[in-house]
């Protein structure tokens, strides 16, 4: 199985499937069409049924019982796309065997080194076979573990018809990176009872809450004068962005806080001195606190106009998502399931809150409970980017042991 695992994982992360935040089309880059409609041939390839592309480029398909069962239907998701932050094109992976739990030299042009000093949580994989980039490109385990996982999950149980399940749904995204994940995932078409993003980090992660989510946008309008005659009558909009900043609590932000903590997050300021324009996103695990949060923003925004003039500031508040566990929690034996299948392969489950949000927290206010399951990576988005093949295993094996579980009502 590690030696499939591998080669599909390279092969996936060779693929380009950078999304783009300024496009407006589904999927927002067309690149990521070629890696679905690869997973798209390969499902058909080992005779799955309802295999299907729609025109956003949703990937769903269906393992069929094969214990005599109709339900209860459970499936596995992973969006293809990678984060824009980074470089995802030409990457070049490189595998550092019986890894010897010191530094890593990535790109000696760049004198780039991954180093357990920065990141200590390496040590732990000392002797096992770690995937990691160049130094140039981010590596794609966020989300090309989940899909390789999944993968090879299907193809393991097509080969052993001995392993009795029940229906299983496989569902593959894209545009997961940029928020728009599943925008147009039809619920109804992939008809689970319930379903697991493989989308998570380190071994053991499984995550039913995550943040309340609201973006805020607030627009400025200054008054630029020539400096030299500008006394008493310039109104620099970048100062009074400043300013409003300056208003929000210092230790609500994301390098000052933790676990369930939520925050304030400045994330781009742009402008002149008549212009400006300041974006926020608000995350907070609590509803009621995430509500008072925003009211925060609000309250700021009618004290600066108080102070500049009515109308100076403008603010655009929008709610991006909520936090899965209200929906979980009713059906908090799909948890259960998959914490009992981790313990059967003697994986310590790590449940804790995502400090972010999912394909799956979306998904369950759409009407599918989703909660998230590691896929082994660390360092998303970026150059030191890692994932060992033995943690891309374990969540094959726990993928398979959850529909071996699920088959015989073990869950």
């Amino acid at each position: 199985m590690k030696e499939s695992i591998k080669t599909r994982f390279l092969r996936y992360v060779s693929l380009d499937t950078q999304s783009d935040d300024n496009s407006e089309t589904c999927p927002s880059t067309k690149k990521q069409l070629v890696m679905l409609q690869m997973l798209h041939d390969e499902l058909k390839a080992y005779g799955l049924a309802d295999v299907s592309m729609d025109g956003n480029g949703y990937v769903m398909a269906t393992l069929p019982a094969n214990n005599g069962k109709t339900g209860p239907v459970i499936g596995f998701i992973a969006h293809v796309d990678t984060s824009p932050d980074m470089p995802g094109e030409n990457v070049k992976p490189r595998l550092v065997e019986n890894y010897d739990g010191g530094d890593i030299l990535l790109n000696k042009e760049l004198k780039l080194v991954l180093s357990p000093n920065d990141f200590p949580e390496m040590r732990q994989y000392a002797g096992q076979t770690l995937i990691v980039t160049d130094g140039t490109t981010l590596l794609g385990a966020d989300d090309k573990a989940g899909v390789t996982e999944i993968m090879t999950a299907v193809e393991y149980l097509v080969n052993h018809p001995e392993i009795k399940h029940g229906p299983v749904k496989i569902g593959f995204t894209p545009d997961e990176e940029i928020g728009r994940g599943v925008d147009h995932f039809d619920v109804k078409k992939f008809a689970a009872d319930w379903a697991y993003t493989m989308d998570g980090g380190e071994v053991g992660e499984l995550e039913f809450e995550n943040f309340n989510a609201a973006l805020a946008k607030v627009n400025i309008q200054g008054r630029n004068i020539h400096p030299g005659y500008a006394k008493g009558k310039m109104q620099n909009s970048l100062l009074m962005a400043m300013e409003f900043n300056g208003l929000l609590p210092v230790f609500d932000r994301p390098e000052f806080t933790q676990d369930y903590e939520g925050f304030f997050h400045l994330m781009k300021m742009d402008g002149s001195v008549e212009k400006a324009v300041i974006q926020y996103i608000i995350r907070d695990h609590d509803r009621d606190l995430f509500e008072k949060r925003k009211e925060t923003i609000v309250e700021c925004t009618d004290f600066m106009n108080a102070r500049y003039g009515e109308g100076c500031f403008t603010l655009e508040l929008k709610d991006q998502y909520y936090n899965m566990r209200e929906k979980v929690e009713p059906v908090y034996h799909i948890v259960e399931t998959a914490r009992k299948a981790m313990e059967a392969l003697g994986i310590e489950p790590k449940i804790k809150p995502i400090r972010g949000g999912t394909d799956g927290s979306r998904l369950s206010y759409m009407g599918l409970p989703c909660p998230n399951i590691f896929a082994g990576g660390h360092n998303f988005h970026g150059k030191f980017e890692f994932v060992p093949l033995e943690s891309m295993e374990k969540a094959t094996r726990v993928i398979l042991e959850i529909i071996k579980m699920n088959s015989t009502g073990g869950g």
